[in-house]
């Protein structure tokens, strides 16, 4: 199944976990049509400009969240999030397109280092209900062994 031109729905719910622990990562009509949606708003707009992308982490049922210690509250679970890299490319390069070029919920530009332009991957989601995109861009970051995040995008 696609969920756009160039993404189907086996790359999205792909999981090395969910294939280890032989946990179902099927996702409930709800989640699908919310997949769609991102793939359709947003990373599928990231292909197109961009090329290859690689998709690091998607679709995560309840039992694949667990396992992964994903949060309870995150946006794989609902189908609306997904964590990407464009190989060549640096992730702070796709962030600041996302964010400049297409309506989204959440981009987090995610463990990125100054001068290793594929270190990290980029976060994004984008709610259907238009309305609730909140349009935040932020930066996750490693200091003193925690992760911290910042406001805007920070190369």
């Amino acid at each position: 199944m696609k969920l756009s031109k160039n993404f189907t729905l086996a790359e999205y719910i792909k999981s090395q976990t969910a294939l280890r622990h032989h946990i179902d990562n099927t996702p409930s009509e709800e989640h699908l049509e919310a997949a769609k949606e991102l793939f359709e708003h947003v990373v599928q707009p990231v292909r197109d400009r961009f090329g290859p992308t690689v998709i690091n982490s998607g679709y995560r049922g309840p039992e694949l969240n667990e396992r992964v210690g994903g949060s309870p509250s995150s946006q794989h679970c609902l189908g609306e999030a997904v964590d990407i890299e464009c190989p060549g490319v640096a992730n702070y390069d796709v962030a600041m397109w996302i964010a400049k070029n297409t309506p989204f919920d959440q981009v987090i530009l995610e463990f990125a280092q100054k001068g290793v332009p594929d270190a990290g991957w980029v976060h994004v989601s984008y709610k259907a209900n238009t309305e609730d995109n909140r349009g935040l861009a932020m930066t996750a970051m490693v200091e003193n062994r925690r992760t911290t995040y910042h406001t805007g995008l920070i190369e």
